[in-house]
């Protein structure tokens, strides 16, 4: 594949999974549902992905990379979950800011391991927190629904931080097709009895909620983190990681188009020194780390 080809999906996934944020806050489907027909799709195209590609892999693959990738379903459950509702109680910028720092979690999780982290690594993570301190005091004054719904986007960036990290141990020794048809399949599993046990709608909604259910999942699950994989051999795991990481504001400027939700003027400082933070934390990992592999959520 060549850079410009290459380039071009991410700059298209991108755009996938930046309308996933403002769709999320704006249509009527519940959180649950959103959650369950998305991944239920996306097992649905991994599932077929693997038996045109990896028939050999589905038959043989080892117990313990099935159940870490059951583990790494339910985590991606309640990712989904917390961030869709952080989506409905707080801004789009906030929220997509905050969820975005699953790298700080990661740091976090390597020193709780004992493993060494270089220093600049260290000052992006503290960047990074004065950033989420200064969007979180913005919210805070604005009302408890919002302050709430930066600690549920918190809880989600911390949940993805496991769901990598269990993506990163099967991905050595199964395929992408596999293991993303166990964990969205595992997802979906979850959210069904979920939505039983509240009462949650899985049907008969409106057309204009169909379409925004199939535009999420088209956009996010399925050009998103597809374009993502296919590019990532050509353009490498930092400059995609970064590129990812552009999630933030396109997402903002789509809701302030879509849902007329202009950015909270507040918050664009904390975000930017937020963002800032997390480009010296990916860059100084990947330094320090340069042959470990990533899976892109």
């Amino acid at each position: 594949m060549t850079a410009l080809r290459a380039w071009t999906l991410v700059a298209i996934g991108v755009f996938g999974v930046s309308i996933s944020a403002p769709l999320t806050a704006g249509t009527l489907a519940p959180i649950i549902a959103i959650a369950f027909w998305r991944n239920l799709v996306g097992a649905g195209v991994s599932g077929t992905w693997a038996l045109l590609g990896d028939r050999e892999g589905l038959r043989r693959i080892p117990v313990g990379v099935v159940w870490l990738s059951v583990f790494s379903g339910v985590v991606l459950a309640a990712h989904f979950t917390s961030w869709f509702a952080s989506l409905r109680l707080t801004s789009v910028a906030a929220s997509t800011a905050l969820v975005s720092t699953t790298p700080v979690f990661l740091v976090a999780i390597d020193l709780i391991r004992r493993i060494a982290v270089p220093r600049s690594v260290l000052i992006g993570v503290a960047l990074s927190l004065a950033g989420v301190l200064a969007i979180t005091r913005v919210d805070a004054g604005r009302s408890a629904e919002a302050l709430a719904g930066d600690a549920l986007a918190i809880f989600s960036a911390l949940a993805m931080a496991f769901y990598v990290l269990a993506g990163q141990k099967v991905m050595r020794t199964t395929s992408p097709a596999i293991y993303t048809l166990i964990v969205y399949a595992t997802c979906a599993a979850v959210m069904l009895p979920a939505a039983l046990l509240t009462g949650t709608q899985l049907l008969g909604f409106s057309a204009r909620t169909w379409i925004e259910i199939g535009l999420l999942t088209l956009g996010a699950q399925v050009l998103g983190h597809t374009f993502f994989n296919a590019a990532l051999p050509t353009v490498g795991p930092t400059p995609l990681a970064l590129a990812i990481l552009l999630e933030v504001p396109g997402a903002s400027l789509l809701a302030w188009a879509w849902l007329g939700e202009a950015p909270p003027v507040a918050v664009i400082p904390g975000a930017v020194l937020m963002l800032l933070g997390l480009v010296v934390v990916v860059r100084s990992r990947a330094a320090a780390r340069p042959a470990e592999p990533v899976e892109v959520p």
